[in-house]
């Protein structure tokens, strides 16, 4: 644990106990900047996006433009979606894709990306690749694993669907990528030595198939999963990783996973020296995610407070 993450967990603690009734822009005003560690921003203010996953309960309570509105006043610029609905109390309907391309125009937002459940690309492929387009998204994809079945078959014929499904957003001009969790880092089951995430780059067309690293889950499969560094995949093969999840975990040894999903800076992953290795080997978008975000302390604010912290401990992590 380093001295600057117990700081921070210090802050988080006095504000759990804090009065709750507090807006952003106080919580914005009572954090310590962070000094200059004598380099350059590991993660430009331009590219820090967020994954809406980790605001939820907001899209649900107020709605994308509500949530748009401010996500942009604290100073996200990028938007990757999980899923294009809201309540339908918000508008007496569904919003519909057109609209919300419009309230991303309305707050200064750019789409760059999208998590979809496999079965939507097997079910409508060419539909979903239309709200991609609607969007303004240059990369699409999903979040779940290439295959239930953990051999090294599985996952060949796992990598044979995802090039079809890469073929298909190619020829639309955009680009199809998966998001790792820590399953894809355990080893086959029918040959225990090699490692299921290896079959799956080794058998997809690196010009079809992209990846989206989760740098957490990445660390998640090196401790349930030993004998990798996450980083080295990213330095092999930059191109194939355009988009970079930037979820903290603190260290948990009660955890099986090692970690416990916290807000950004206030775990203890190796964020500085993970970045300094992958920039410069191929433009990224960052995004943020805390699937916890919404059990957030306090709560009100919740989700929009953690991705307010968040946003700041990344606007100022200096190489």
């Amino acid at each position: 644990m380093s001295h600057s993450s117990f700081n921070r967990r210090g802050f988080l603690r006095s504000a759990a106990g804090a009065t709750v009734a507090v807006s952003a822009a106080a919580l914005a005003g009572s954090l310590p900047a962070v000094a200059s560690q004598g380099g350059g921003r590991l993660v430009p203010q331009n590219q820090i996006g967020i994954q809406l996953y980790s605001v939820r309960d907001k899209v649900s309570q107020l709605g994308l433009r509500a949530v748009f509105e401010e996500l942009s006043r604290i100073g996200y610029r990028e938007i990757e979606f999980a899923g294009y609905t809201q309540s339908t109390s918000i508008l007496g309907r569904q919003i519909t894709v057109p609209e919300i391309a419009q309230l991303l125009k309305d707050f200064g937002l750019k789409a760059v990306g999208s998590h979809v459940g496999l079965n939507n690309f097997r079910t409508n492929l060419q539909g979903e690749l239309d709200n991609a387009e609607i969007l303004g998204l240059k990369h699409i994809g999903t979040a779940n694993a290439p295959s239930n079945v953990d051999t090294v078959d599985g996952y060949r014929a796992a990598a044979e669907e995802f090039n079809t499904f890469g073929a298909a957003a190619r020829a639309r001009g955009l680009t199809f990528y998966q998001h790792n969790h820590a399953g894809e880092f355990a080893f086959a089951t029918d040959q225990p030595e090699v490692r299921l995430y290896d079959v799956f780059l080794e058998h997809t067309d690196p010009r079809l198939v992209y990846l989206e690293m989760d740098v957490y889950w990445a660390y998640v499969g090196q401790y349930r999963f030993p004998g990798f560094d996450p980083a080295d995949y990213i330095t092999r093969a930059p191109h194939r990783y355009p988009l970079l999840h930037l979820k903290d975990g603190d260290e948990n040894p009660e955890n099986p996973n090692g970690y416990d999903i916290v807000e950004f800076g206030a775990g203890d992953l190796p964020y500085r020296r993970f970045l300094k290795r992958v920039n410069g080997r191929g433009r990224y978008h960052g995004i943020w995610e805390q699937d916890t975000a919404p059990s957030t302390l306090p709560n009100p604010p919740g989700s929009f407070a953690a991705a307010l912290r968040s946003y700041q401990a990344l606007e100022n992590l200096r190489g």
